[in-house]
């Protein structure tokens, strides 16, 4: 009997019934943060409807799913006084004790939602990433958590845009914007995150060159005693010791083949998979002034035209090799890959709420039903725990690796891939549900 609970994945009845059956302890878990018992109730139907197979994952299908009115749900998802934020903390603290690891990273990234009205909360004409250019669209920071066993979304909160939202009082009582918040920008919601997800064990926080370019974000997480690891962008003005300001990205390609290191990141299907890399003190321009002292890491595919990242850290040597800032760099990519399961598996996008309340709700339950999905396919799966903690690194030899020969892949999916921690076992597993 094909399961309606496990994308891609046919289980017979007994399976079935136990996988629900584990549903209901799962969400049993988080019974004492939602107020009465038809609450919790609604959750779990919630949670199940999205972790099935439905095309759409919206509302009103999920009621038709399990033939209840639509009523009921809507107001469970789009105004219930639960809160969502203590359902979050309860999330974290869970997976803290599951798949807490000492070299684990927190991961800042934002992702934007399409929107063709502009009635729902926090909608204005921004950079969409989704769409690759300005138009209609939502805003979330999120943070995401990477360890040796796998990868989860832990927090999230809606961007208000300053002139159109924050500053708009018609539009925040309309969607019922909470008093108490107000206008912050990308970097200082993430700073929030972090701090309230510090209870995660981690080496690194890291993030693409939105927050990295922000050097108050940069002080900020250093004033915390938190190590980062944050893209910057190619144009980032920087000086080494002893030498002249410059352009990172031409400060890179001055340095001699002697200066790089080849890393090892993992076994890839056609051989090891290398990257180069090089790391050292700098010091950046910042409104005329200049920065402390931090660690500019470039790394670098190995191909004729290769892919370039640039990287801040205020992590110093003795505790940090270049190997691991190479792995923690890597790590941001794992985000991507929790977005694209969201999206795909647990109707993340597929929201029609309107409200502050309902579009936190709604991230909520799609990072509850997630990290059910992850806790299941680990148990099915049996991965184990990697301990790769950093990639293997020394002095590039005068014989270059041989490039691994490329498929249609762009060269960004290269990088990704190359940095990515290894995760045979999830690919194996995928490719056994096909």
């Amino acid at each position: 009997m094909p399961s309606k609970i496990m994308p891609g994945c046919e289980v017979s009845v007994p399976l079935l019934k136990e996988s629900l059956g584990r549903l209901e302890r799962f969400v049993q878990r988080y019974a004492p943060h939602f107020p009465r018992s038809e609450t919790v109730k609604n959750a779990r139907l919630v949670v199940e409807g999205l972790l099935s197979d439905l095309p759409r994952k919206s509302v009103e299908p999920i009621a038709e799913f399990h033939n209840l009115e639509r009523r009921a749900i809507q107001k469970f998802v789009g105004e219930s006084p639960w809160d969502d934020d203590l359902v979050a903390e309860a999330i974290r603290a869970h997976i803290a004790k599951e798949w807490g690891a000492p070299n684990g990273l927190i991961v800042i990234d934002p992702t934007t939602f399409p929107k063709q009205g502009v009635d729902s909360v926090g909608v204005a004409r921004q950079w969409c990433g989704r769409l690759g250019k300005v138009d209609n669209c939502q805003k979330g920071v999120f943070l995401g958590y990477v360890s040796p066993r796998g990868s989860a979304l832990v927090d999230r909160r809606l961007y208000l845009p300053e002139e159109e939202w924050a500053d708009n009082p018609a539009r925040r009582a309309k969607c019922h914007v909470p008093e108490e918040v107000g206008f912050q920008t990308s970097w200082e919601i993430a700073a929030d995150l972090i701090e309230r997800s510090k209870s995660l064990p981690h080496a690194f926080t890291v993030g693409d060159d939105e927050f990295g370019r922000a050097s108050e974000f940069r002080d900020l997480l250093t004033e915390r005693g938190e190590a980062y690891v944050l893209d910057v962008p190619a144009n980032t003005l920087v000086r080494s010791r002893g030498g002249e300001w410059m352009q990172a990205t031409k400060w890179a390609k001055s340095r001699g083949k002697g200066s790089w290191y080849r890393c090892h990141v993992r076994d890839g299907e056609r051989g090891p998979i290398f990257v180069e890399a090089i790391v050292a003190d700098v010091q950046t321009k910042r409104d005329g002034c200049v920065g402390p002292w931090e660690r500019l890491l470039v790394i670098r595919t190995i191909d004729k035209v290769p892919e370039w990242r640039f990287c801040l850290s205020n992590a110093p040597r003795e505790t940090a090799s270049l190997g691991e800032l190479v792995r923690a760099a890597g790590g941001r990519h794992e985000i991507e890959e929790v977005f694209a399961r969201a999206k795909g598996q647990v109707g993340f996008a597929q929201y029609e709420v309107r409200s502050w309340v309902g579009w936190h709700h709604h991230m909520t339950l799609c990072m509850l039903a997630l990290w059910f999905l992850e806790l299941e396919r680990e148990r099915m799966g049996g991965e184990k725990p990697r301990p790769h903690t950093s990639a293997d690194c020394i002095r590039d030899p005068a014989t270059r690796p041989r490039p691994v020969r490329r498929s249609h892949r762009s060269r960004n999916d290269d990088l990704s891939a190359a940095l990515a921690y290894p995760r045979d076992a999830r690919e194996q597993m995928a490719k056994s549900r096909t």
